[in-house]
C-alpha cells in the first residue's frame, strides 16, 4: 500500500510564480550588469586617455586640437545608428530619433503614449561610447532627463532616467522597435 505522503503538492496559500518572471529578472540583471561593465570600461579608458600625451604635430610639438578634431569627425557617421524608434519595455515609453546633425543635436520625440515636449536632445561620442541625453519639459515632466549609452552589441540604449517630480533615478533601457 502506498502512502499519501509520497505525493508532493504545492504549499497552500502561495500562488505559483507568474510565467516569465524569472526570464525578466535575468534580462534586467544582464542589462544592469552590462551597464556596470560598460561604466568600468569607460572609466578605465578615460583614465588612460588622460594619461597619454597628445600626438606630435608636424613640427614635433604636442597637438591636442588635431587629436580631438580627428576623433570627432570619425565618430559622426556612427550617430546615424541612433535614428529610429526605441521602446522602453517596462512601461511602453517611446523615444523617436528622427535625425542627428553633425554637432550631435537630435531631432527627437518622446511619447507616453501621447507626445511629451523634448526641451533638449543631443548625442556625443566619449571614447568608444556613444551617449544620448534627453531633457523633458512638460506637465509632470519638469526637467526629467534620460542619460543613455548606445550598446551596439545588443542594439539598445541603456542608462538612467531621472524623474524630476519624485527626485528619483531609475535604471532603464530602450530596445529598437522593428
Amino acid at each position: 500500500m502506498k502512502s499519501s505522503k509520497q505525493k508532493k503538492s504545492e504549499p497552500k496559500g502561495k500562488p505559483p510564480a507568474p510565467a516569465g518572471s524569472a526570464k525578466q529578472f535575468v534580462v534586467w540583471g544582464a542589462v544592469v550588469l552590462g551597464i556596470i561593465v560598460l561604466a568600468v570600461i569607460l572609466n578605465q579608458k578615460d583614465r588612460s586617455v588622460r594619461s597619454e600625451p597628445a600626438p606630435p604635430t608636424s613640427q614635433g610639438e604636442p597637438g591636442p586640437s588635431t587629436n580631438v578634431n580627428s576623433a570627432t569627425s570619425q565618430s559622426l557617421p556612427d550617430f546615424q545608428k541612433l535614428k529610429g524608434r526605441w521602446l522602453r519595455p517596462d512601461g511602453g515609453y517611446v523615444i523617436e530619433i528622427k535625425s542627428v546633425d553633425n554637432s550631435g543635436k537630435l531631432d527627437a520625440g518622446y511619447f507616453n503614449p501621447k507626445p511629451i515636449h523634448v526641451a533638449k536632445a543631443e548625442a556625443k561620442q566619449e571614447g568608444n561610447a556613444m551617449k544620448v541625453f534627453i531633457e523633458l519639459q512638460d506637465v509632470n515632466y519638469p526637467g526629467s532627463t534620460y542619460t543613455l549609452v548606445y550598446v551596439p552589441e545588443r542594439d539598445v540604449l541603456a542608462g538612467a532616467y531621472y524623474q524630476a517630480l519624485q527626485r528619483q533615478t531609475f535604471d532603464v533601457f530602450f530596445e529598437r522597435m522593428k
